[in-house]
């Protein structure tokens, strides 16, 4: 594995030797390490059974996606590819050096790792490996489709935009930024635009964005420098807009749109989280049974009022007064598919979910959600469910909506559940449910105690869905989903005087929303 300082700073192929040597002494294997004069390290795995070309190469290519600063290129073709061993001069003079010591590596090279070592690190590396062989299948439909045909918004085909590549990689457009400390305040100014705080960054800085951190060099200078630079970005984050921007309130027509959408103000925060307690017994107790029996489409129905509670509960209010795209990230799915299901959603709850207006300008349908008078009993005389509800977290838009049913089974029952109780809690069929249960095992999400089903509490759903690549999608469905409503917004203020300049509508880099590590809080203020 060649861990390369033309992919990243040399603190983020630190890093990165780290995090592998920390995985394959998990997986127990036996590795040899060397480094370069100009920072960069190999890190040799001996094996006692042949691998085939392309074997090798899918499991590069998943600590690819593990390790930014891996380069897979020696093993992605096999012909070509060679890299200096320990003790080779370097064009820029020294030699590589071997790090690990010489008894160990040879004893290394010697005896070499069992196929069982291959093993362990394809189960330690299942979601990268997952996210390749979905990326290569997409890219081949892709590839195969008609160049003349319009390709629909699809996931998977999302590239770093350079700030966030900056952030990751610690690499840098020196014609843009003339040293690291503007590429510093760059990346931490964008971070305030999106609503992260100084704690949220720093506990990423080891984990999504090691390029930030290498940035400043050392450990101390990040330490004594992190806190100044931050409060600089919030003080330049906040400041008011120059008196040159057009003023966005005047008009000349009398088409005003109504106040800004955010939910009802009146009901109390402990009202309303009760009344969220009551309307989820109300769903499992009677909704649930009756959707099920609609299909698909019944599965993206039970998806879409469970993301409506979960709205609830984060707004604290009973009136669902937001567009069709921020409910459709929160579901994973188009926003015309859940145009499509709001009404039928509304039909079919009985009159949990009611329309009281309609859209206009910049307002949505507005819906108020109660407890219909005929379950007024049910939803006292049951208990409230542990945790929260949720719509569709990001890792269930790779593993579908099947599994996050089943996990939400598991995670909210009274009772640790077996397999068949499975099947009659989720109403989904037994294939399906065997299914979703082996793909979250083999991801480290459950696990089996005897005959029930547990749910792994050391297992972080938002680093896995970062490890699947769906992250990204999800923060480019935001991102599209913001382009697209400002400009809606710029075509509603067609009227205003003077006109808005066009960079004003919408800036592809400035306006990349970056999803804080509470996705849950960040989803709604998107």
């Amino acid at each position: 594995m060649d861990l390369d300082t033309s992919k990243a700073l040399p603190g983020v192929v630190n890093a990165d030797a780290a995090r592998i040597r920390e995985l394959l002494h998990r997986c127990a294997a036996a590795f040899v390490e060397d480094f370069s004069p100009n920072g960069g390290r190999h890190i040799y795995v001996p094996l006692q059974d042949r691998l085939t070309g392309g074997e090798a190469r899918e499991l590069v290519e998943a600590l690819a996606a593990f390790a930014p600063s891996l380069d897979p290129s020696p093993h992605q073709n096999v012909t070509d590819g060679c890299i200096r061993v320990p003790g080779s001069p370097h064009k820029r003079g020294g030699y590589q050096t071997l790090v690990t010591p010489l008894s160990v590596a040879y004893d290394a090279m010697v005896r070499r790792n069992p196929s069982s070592v291959v093993t362990a690190l394809r189960s330690a590396l299942a979601p990268e490996l997952r996210k390749n062989r979905e990326t290569k299948v997409r890219q081949a439909k892709a590839s195969s489709a008609a160049s003349g045909i319009r390709k629909p918004l699809a996931s998977g085909a999302v590239s770093d935009s350079p700030l966030r590549s900056l952030a990751r990689t610690g690499v840098y457009d020196v014609s843009r930024y003339p040293s690291a400390s503007e590429a510093r305040m760059a990346v931490l100014s964008h971070f305030t635009g999106c609503g992260w705080s100084l704690q949220q960054v720093q506990s990423q800085l080891s984990g999504q964005f090691p390029g930030l951190a290498a940035l400043y060099g050392s450990p101390a200078r990040l330490e004594r420098l992190l806190s100044t630079e931050w409060a600089k970005a919030q003080a330049w984050s906040q400041k008011t807009p120059s008196s040159k921007a057009p003023n966005r309130t005047s008009r000349i027509n009398n088409t005003s749109p109504p106040l800004l959408t955010g939910g009802a103000k009146n009901s109390s925060p402990a009202a309303v989280q009760q009344l969220v307690n009551d309307l989820e017994n109300v769903l499992y107790a009677v909704l649930d049974y009756r959707l099920k029996d609609l299909g698909r489409e019944g599965l993206g129905l039970r998806q879409l009022i469970r993301a409506i509670l979960g709205y609830m509960r984060t707004k604290e209010t009973d009136l669902l007064d937001i567009g069709c795209r921020s409910l459709a990230v929160a579901v994973g799915k188009h926003h015309t598919t859940v145009a499509r299901l709001l009404p039928v959603l509304a039909a079919a709850s009985d009159g949990m979910l009611t329309k009281v207006a309609d859209a206009r300008g910049r307002a949505a349908d507005a819906y108020v959600i109660q407890v219909p008078d005929q379950y007024a009993a049910i939803a006292k005389e049951l208990s409230w469910r542990r945790g929260k509800i949720h719509g569709i977290r990001p890792v269930f838009r790779a593993l579908g909506d099947a599994a996050a049913l089943v996990y939400e089974a598991i995670e909210r029952a009274r009772v640790s559940p077996v397999s068949s109780e499975l099947i009659r809690i989720t109403g989904i069929s037994a294939t399906a449910v065997k299914k979703a249960l082996n793909e979250m095992t083999a991801l480290g999400m459950i696990h089996r105690d005897g005959k029930q089903w547990k749910i792994t509490t050391t297992a972080s759903l938002t680093q896995l869905a970062i490890r699947l690549g769906v992250m990204d999608d999800y923060q480019a469905h935001i991102n599209r989903n913001r382009r697209d409503r400002a400009n809606w917004h710029a075509y509603l203020d067609r009227f205003l005087t003077p006109p808005i300049p066009e960079n004003q509508i919408y800036d592809e880099e400035r306006d990349d929303y970056w999803i804080p590590p509470d996705p849950g809080i960040a989803l709604w203020a998107a």
